[in-house]
């Protein structure tokens, strides 16, 4: 369990900084002028050559392996919920590296997910068929009443 929950803590870090790098990017290309196919195009174009969005898309691209990773090795309904936190971390993420304010309704938010992960990593340790520790130690007689 602490192997899984380390490698989605890299995979939400290598997440967080893929969405900061995407958004320096697209800071870099400028604003839509419209949905049209020549703007669609021409973002595209831009994003193809522009070193943020690249190395965005190779964080986004190892927080995928380490998905992949996760989803081998455990339940779809207990990770998929837990990768909620990329939100929280992207949110700490937005403020150190691009200065971005969050309002106190986010904190909320932020602070719900958080909650709403604990839940979650407490439901897989709360799991029906789990073996419990042994009261006694070992090697103690175990006493009848």
């Amino acid at each position: 369990m602490l192997k899984l929950l380390l490698i989605l803590l890299v995979g939400l870090t290598f997440e967080s900084t893929g969405v900061v790098l995407l958004k320096k990017g697209m800071t870099q290309i400028g604003d839509m002028n419209g949905i049209t196919a020549a703007e669609i195009f021409r973002v595209c174009k831009s994003g193809a050559t522009n070193p943020q969005i690249l190395l965005g898309v190779f964080f986004e691209a190892l927080f995928f392996v380490c998905l992949l990773i996760l989803m081998s090795k455990s339940d779809i309904s207990f990770l998929w919920p837990l990768t909620g936190l990329s939100f929280v971390f992207a949110t700490f993420a937005a403020i150190i590296f691009l200065q971005e304010q969050v309002s106190a309704v986010r904190w909320v938010g932020v602070a719900l997910i958080v909650i709403g992960a604990g839940f979650i990593s407490y439901s897989e340790h709360a799991k029906p068929g789990r073996v419990a520790a042994p009261a006694a130690a070992e090697g103690a007689p175990l006493s009848r009443p």
